[in-house]
Formats: structure tokens, sequence, C-alpha cells
């Protein structure tokens, strides 16, 4: 492990190779698991803020999901997470191409919202866990995500660098 400050960095983070292939995978993430993806309590107001603008990009399920639930739902543990439709995807998520992508970040990159999505999605498959003293910084192996280790071994690209931008965004310049 490399502690960086107070964040306890795993092993896997900085030696897994790891490199986004939705043309693989087909954004399986967004739409496997047990419950929506974890949200931190300020992005929820960021949400709520934003649904006007990614409502047009959503599927009518996933509206229907948010008019009923609102922009979050509650996970087993009792923490925020986004809401599902029908116990699969999740709420914000469209289709392209058969492709699931995240209509919150397709506000976004169209210049509609300054929010780009959730920082758990924005970092997956690096999973943190807030502690009282430190994080805990994490890769979480899925097997849905197999194209991506192949893809990141072919680039030679591990998983901090593949996702700079998130960690950058989570916390700053000078940790990353």
């Amino acid at each position: 492990m490399i502690v960086v400050d107070d964040k306890i960095v795993s092993d896997d983070v900085v030696n897994v190779m790891f490199s986004c292939n939705l043309s693989a995978c087909h954004g399986d993430c967004c739409i496997e698991g047990d419950e929506g993806a974890p949200l931190e309590e300020s992005e929820i107001s960021e949400l709520e803020d934003a649904l006007d603008e990614v409502a047009p990009y959503m599927t009518e399920a996933g509206l229907k999901v948010v008019d009923n639930t609102g922009v979050f739902d509650y996970g087993a543990d009792g923490d925020y997470v986004t809401p599902l439709v029908n116990d699969r995807e999740c709420a914000f998520v469209y289709f392209e191409n058969n492709i699931a992508l995240c209509a919150i970040e397709k506000a976004y990159r169209e210049g509609k919202i300054d929010f780009i999505k959730p920082i758990s999605c924005h970092l997956y498959p690096i999973r943190i866990t807030e502690y009282a003293d430190f994080d805990a910084v994490n890769y979480h192996k899925w097997p849905i995500c197999s194209s991506a280790l192949s893809c990141g071994v072919q680039q030679g690209t591990p998983i901090y660098q593949s996702l700079e931008e998130p960690l950058v965004r989570k916390y700053g310049r000078k940790w990353y």
C-alpha cells in the first residue's frame, strides 16, 4: 500500500493495468450490481439542480424512477446511491449503439451543466471508503471489466493513470 497524506492507496491502484473498453463491455458497470452508484451527500443537490438539463437524455423508464423516488435512493447500508430501473440499470443511463452511457455526463459534455457525474462513477473501478482518520482507495475487481484489464495491459496504463482526471477532481492535482 501507499500512503499519500491521509489516503491509503492499495497497490492494485498503482500496479493493475486498466483502461475502459466500452466497445467490449458495453457499459455494464452502469447496468449490473446490487444497488446504484454511491453518492456523496453534496451530489444530491448537484443532481437536483441539473435534472432539467439531464432529463432529455434519460430513458423514459429512468425518468419515471426519478419522478417517483427522486435523484437518489438508499443502499443496503443506508448510504445514498443512484436510483435503479427495475433493480438493474442506473436511472441516469441512456443507450447508444447498445452501449450504456451516462445522461449526466452527456449534458456536461454538451455544456449544459457543470457537474460531470457522481465521483464514484467517475472513479470506477476505484472505490473509496471514507473513515474518520483516512480514506481507503481501492480497486474494485469485477469480472465485467475483464476487457478493461486486457486493454490496460495493451496500452501499459495502470488504473491511477487511466483515472487521473477523477483522482485530481477528488483529491487535487498536488495529491495526484
